[in-house]
């Protein structure tokens, strides 16, 4: 097995100072793991709007580490949006993740704003058109909640990569295989943009049973016996580095050269993971000396 192209980190913004000081903490322990970048997400509506944007300035203009960041269409006008890309620009931030959003909670639903853009296809569209960002986008290795087919989630993909996106980063799965099926109906449908799959470390089973299930995310029967086994006998966070590093080496036999780590602000994981695939760049001898 030999080291992918690239590795890469989500973090999302903090709300507190004590958050702060943890998306600090995130960044600094996983910085050494030479990503190719880091993003930072919004949250549901947008409601971290500016905090994402705050952060994405700090990581970049402090550690020097090249920032994705997360860019949504929720309840904002097209103006608005744009004028949020032109103050990325400023920064010197370069990359964007280009979503839809998820509503706000009780919504019912993502609606665009009257003055906004419609879904992600006109977003990427005009930051594509206004230039000097490369664009990512999300993608669903299991059908998205809103999609009526699978067929209709990779249609909507190649719109996405036809409008101006180079990459998309997956949904997390648990399962190598669901990730390669995808990939090759992406080829099948004409794709030819890197597919980088999302990996999610379970640092907590019972907040990532309910993630999965709203993002429609299946758990194997196997997979829930095993993590209900090792919370009762006190194993969970040594369990949990077995099935990711799994799922990482299955994929990486596979031909993946990138792997996109969800950290949830908690890096330790994700970094013994990336150690345990023999992923961590070489230390000198000097220093260990």
């Amino acid at each position: 097995m030999t080291r992918p192209a690239a590795l890469s980190f989500e973090f999302f913004p903090p709300k507190s100072l004590e958050a702060s000081f943890r998306l600090w903490d995130c960044a600094t322990t996983l910085a050494p793991l030479d990503p190719e970048f880091v993003s930072v997400t919004y949250g549901a509506g947008g409601t971290t709007r500016k905090l994402t944007h705050e952060a994405v300035a700090a990581i970049h203009k402090t550690m020097g580490l090249r920032v994705a960041a997360h860019l949504t269409c929720v309840d904002a006008t097209r103006a608005e949006t744009m004028e949020i890309v032109d103050g990325y620009a400023e920064a010197g931030v370069s990359e964007i993740v280009a979503l839809r959003g998820d509503p706000p909670k009780g919504s019912g639903g993502f609606a665009a704003h009257p003055e906004g853009f419609a879904g992600s296809v006109e977003l990427i569209e005009a930051i594509a058109a206004r230039g000097g960002f490369n664009i990512r986008v999300g993608a669903y290795p299991e059908r998205h909640p809103d999609a009526a087919t699978e067929a209709a989630d990779i249609e909507h993909l190649k719109r996405k990569i036809d409008a101006g996106a180079t990459s998309a980063i997956t949904q997390f799965f648990f399962q190598a295989e669901t990730f390669f099926r995808f990939r090759d109906a992406c080829a099948k449908a004409g794709i030819d943009a890197p597919i980088i799959p999302g990996i999610l470390p379970v640092e907590n089973w019972a907040g990532c049973q309910k993630f999965a299930a709203a993002t429609g995310t299946s758990i194997p029967p196997l997979l829930r016996e095993g993590f209900d086994r090792a919370a009762a006998d006190g194993s969970a966070e040594l369990y949990a580095t077995a099935v990711a590093t799994q799922l990482c080496d299955n994929l990486l036999e596979g031909g993946v050269e990138h792997l996109h780590f969800y950290t949830l602000n908690r890096p330790e994981l994700t970094r013994d993971v990336c150690h345990a695939l023999g992923l961590a760049p070489p230390v000198a001898l000097e220093q260990v000396a």
